[in-house]
C-alpha cells in the first residue's frame, strides 16, 4: 500500500500486482484512489491508529466522502450503520464519541469498521486480535468472517496465531527471516508439512490429545539477524535436517506437489525423515 515514507524506507525491488496493476509503479495519485477504497487495512494496533483528536463520526466519514461523493449527513447515516454491523451498542449516541470512550476490543471493532467503509476489494488485518483477551478475539474474527462473506472481500492475515490459521483462512503462506518457506490449502499443509520451519511450528503447539506432561518440541537457536543474515538457506542454522547445500545455496520455492510449494532442497524427504 505504499505507506511506508521514503525516506527512511526504500522499495528495493518486486511488484506487487493488484488486478493487473503494479502497485509499486503507478502514481502517487493512483495510490491514493486504491488506498482505503480497493485495498484497506486493519492495524495491529488501534490505539495508535485511530486519531484522538477526532469523533469516530469523522473519521468513518473521511473515506465515505472521498471515495464515495458523500454529503456528511449521509456519510454520518453510513458510519452509524458501519458500527451497528461490527457490534458496537447504542451506535447512534456513540458515533459522537472519541476514540479514548472505548476498550480496546471496541477501538478495533471501529478499525474494521472502517476498513470496510467502501466495500474493499481486498481487506488485509495484520495482527488484528493481539491487543484484546481471548474471548474479544474470537468476537473479532468472527466479524471479520462474516462481513468476508457478506461483501466478497479477499482477507489477507497477518498472524502467528496457528489456532486462527487454522479455523478462519484457506490457504496458508508462512514466511521465515522475510522469505516465503512454505505455501498450500490450510487442511493440506496443517496435515503434511513441506518445510523444517513450518514443521517446527505446528510441532511446538499444545495438543489435547497428548498427555499433560508430554514436552512440546522447541525449535532450538534463535531467530537470525536480517542485517545479518547468513549464508545459505536462512533456516539452515536451526534445522535438524540441514546438509552441506543448505549452507551454500538459498532454496527456491518451488512446487512439490499439486498447490503445495516449498523452498526446501529436501522437501520430498521430509515423510521419511520425520519417520526414522
Amino acid at each position: 500500500m505504499r505507506l511506508i515514507p521514503y525516506p527512511p524506507g526504500v522499495i528495493m525491488g518486486g511488484e506487487v500486482i493488484f488486478k493487473g496493476r503494479d502497485l509499486l509503479a503507478i502514481s502517487e495519485a493512483e495510490i491514493r484512489k486504491i488506498r482505503g477504497d480497493e485495498i484497506a487495512m486493519v492495524f495491529q494496533e488501534p490505539t495508535t491508529s485511530l486519531n484522538p483528536l477526532f469523533s469516530i463520526k469523522t473519521q468513518l466519514s473521511e473515506s465515505l466522502i472521498l471515495h464515495r461523493d458523500m454529503d456528511k449527513e449521509g456519510a454520518a447515516e453510513e458510519s452509524v450503520k458501519l458500527l451497528k454491523q461490527v457490534g458496537i451498542p447504542d451506535a447512534e449516541r456513540r458515533v459522537n464519541n472519541y476514540p479514548h470512550q472505548f476498550s480496546g476490543g471496541m477501538q478495533q471493532r471501529i478499525m474494521i469498521a472502517m476498513a470496510l467503509t467502501c466495500n474493499p476489494d481486498l481487506l488485509i488485518a495484520d495482527e488484528p486480535t493481539t491487543s484484546v483477551d481471548v474471548t474479544v478475539q474470537a468476537q473479532l474474527l468472527d466479524i471479520i468472517d462474516r462481513l468476508r462473506t457478506e461483501y466478497g472481500t479477499a482477507v489477507i492475515i497477518i498472524t502467528h496465531n496457528l489456532g486462527v490459521i487454522a479455523r478462519y483462512v484457506d490457504r496458508v503462506n508462512v514466511m521465515y527471516a522475510g522469505r516465503l518457506v512454505e505455501s498450500g490449502e490450510t487442511g493440506a499443509l496443517f496435515a503434511q508439512p513441506m518445510h523444517p520451519y513450518t514443521m517446527g511450528l505446528l510441532s511446538s503447539v499444545p495438543r489435547l490429545d497428548l498427555p499433560r506432561k508430554h514436552e512440546l518440541f522447541v525449535i532450538g537457536g534463535q531467530p537470525p539477524n536480517l542485517a545479518r543474515i547468513p549464508p545459505g538457506c536462512a533456516f539452515h542454522p536451526r534445522c535438524q535436517f540441514a546438509i552441506d547445500r543448505c549452507r551454500q545455496e538459498i532454496p527456491e520455492l518451488e512446487e512439490i506437489t499439486d498447490g503445495r510449494h516449498s523452498a526446501c532442497f529436501r522437501s520430498r524427504e521430509l515423510p521419511e525423515l520425520v519417520g526414522k
